[in-house]
């Protein structure tokens, strides 16, 4: 089950509110292409644990990784649900009125980027995952979910 929940300094502790509905969104790009994210060497070895035990389908659709090939990112559906590992912190982390949610263990920041689907950042871990969602996911979290097992076991909680 999730949580809504707002973020502020990365130690604190926030009170769970409900998941607000995402509006506006509009599909990704049937022809997945990202930008490869550089983290450091230690996160980047955080990236290449997490690539060997991404699944191979999140919330019934296929892997079908984004160009170009990386360790450092994954893709289901052509597009429609697309992982980097090793972003850098987003800024809005620092606002205390930031949106998250909880799946399964893992807690991710909420941000509605205008003209996309929604996107969540992972917190309180030694590296950023990053998954963007299209539209079909703006009020149903499953794919965190199936995410959240792998994303655990690989990258440490960082408090």
């Amino acid at each position: 089950m999730s949580s809504h929940r707002p973020f502020g300094l990365p130690a604190a502790v926030s009170a769970a509110v409900l998941l607000l509905a995402v509006a506006g969104c509009s599909s990704s790009d049937a022809a997945a292409s990202v930008e490869v994210p550089s983290p450091p060497a230690a996160e980047a070895a955080f990236c290449q644990a997490l690539a060997k035990e991404l699944p191979d389908t999140v919330s019934g659709l296929e892997r079908s990784d984004p160009e170009p090939g990386s360790e450092l990112t994954a893709g289901w559906g052509d597009g429609a649900i697309v992982l980097r590992c090793g972003v850098p912190r987003p800024e809005k982390m620092s606002d205390p009125k930031a949106q998250g949610i909880e799946a399964n263990g893992v807690n991710w920041m909420l941000e509605r980027p205008a003209g996309s689907g929604p996107r969540f950042t992972t917190t309180y871990r030694k590296t950023y995952v990053e998954v963007t969602l299209d539209e079909r996911y703006a009020h149903d979290m499953t794919p965190l979910a199936d995410l959240a097992d792998p994303v655990r076991k690989t990258v440490p909680n960082s408090l």
